[in-house]
C-alpha cells in the first residue's frame, strides 16, 4: 500500500482550476520529484496534501487513511510535515527557537527529549550549529534552507514534503542540500520533492511525474525521465539528437 495515495484530485484557486485530476502516489522509503514549469500546480499539490488548501474532489489517503479535508494540524499529527518554498523562518527568533517550533504538534515531549532531538538536527546540520542562538535574519540563504528543513523533521514525519528546497541557492550549497535530503531517506523518512533543479531531482529520487497545467503529462523512473527527450527539452537543457 502506498503511504501517500493522491487519487483524480480537483483543486482551485478561487475560480481557477489549479488542479485537474491529479493522480500519484509515493511509496514507504521512496524520493518522488515532482517537476514542472511554474504554475504547473506542483506547489498547489503539496499544500491539498498537507491541508492548506482542500481539493473539490477526487481523494488523498496517508498509509490508507483519508486526509481530505483534515486541518493542517490533523495532519502533521498523522506524520506529515511541510517545509515550503522561500523557507519561512521566523526572522526575529533564534535558530534553537525555530527548530523546536517544528515540535509543536508533538505530545507534550519532556525537555530532556526535546534535547536530545535539537542536538540530533545539529548533528544532522552541522553547519547551523554554530549560529544555534543567532537570529535567523542573519543567516545566508543556505543555512536557512538547513533550518526549514530541521524545523520540518522535528515533527518526526514518515513523509517530508520539500518545495524547492534549492532555490536561490548557490550551486555549492544546493548539493550539499541534496545530499541531506538522501540522508532523510536513509534515516527512514519518505519524501515528496518539488524542486525545478530536474536534474538534480531526478539524480536523487526513485520516480518522477510532470506536471503541466495542473496535470500529470509524464510519471515513470526518475532515471528513464532524465533520458526522455521531452523531459530533457524541457527542463534538463536539451533534446537528444
Amino acid at each position: 500500500m502506498p503511504l501517500l495515495d493522491i487519487d483524480r484530485i480537483h483543486t482551485f484557486h478561487g475560480r481557477v482550476e489549479a488542479l485537474s485530476g491529479v493522480s500519484l502516489s509515493v511509496e514507504p522509503g521512496e524520493i518522488v520529484a515532482l517537476l514542472g514549469a511554474n504554475g504547473a500546480g506542483k506547489t498547489t499539490t503539496l499544500r491539498s496534501v498537507s491541508g492548506l488548501l482542500t481539493p473539490q474532489s477526487g481523494a488523498i489517503r496517508f498509509d490508507g487513511k483519508p486526509i481530505t479535508g483534515l486541518s493542517p494540524e490533523a495532519i502533521v499529527r498523522m506524520g506529515v510535515s511541510h517545509v515550503p518554498e522561500g523557507r519561512r523562518v521566523f526572522p526575529g527568533l533564534t535558530v534553537v527557537e525555530n527548530i523546536i517550533l517544528g515540535a509543536s504538534n508533538r505530545r507534550r515531549p519532556s525537555r530532556r527529549r526535546m534535547a536530545e532531538d535539537v542536538e540530533d538536527m545539529f548533528g544532522l546540520f552541522p553547519e547551523i550549529r554554530p549560529f544555534s542562538d543567532t537570529l535567523c535574519w542573519k543567516l545566508s540563504g543556505g543555512q536557512l534552507q538547513m533550518v526549514a528543513l530541521a524545523r520540518g523533521l522535528m515533527a518526526q514525519p514518515r513523509l517530508l514534503l520539500l518545495d524547492e528546497p534549492s532555490l536561490g541557492l548557490a550551486p555549492l550549497i544546493i548539493q550539499q542540500v541534496f545530499r541531506i535530503v538522501q540522508e532523510i531517506r536513509k534515516r527512514g523518512t519518505t519524501v515528496l520533492l518539488v524542486e525545478q533543479n530536474a536534474h538534480m531531482a531526478l539524480s536523487i529520487a526513485d520516480r518522477g511525474y510532470v506536471l503541466e497545467t495542473g496535470r500529470v503529462v509524464l510519471q515513470g523512473d526518475a532515471q528513464r525521465l532524465a533520458h526522455n527527450d521531452d523531459v530533457k527539452a524541457a527542463y534538463l537543457g536539451g533534446r537528444t539528437a
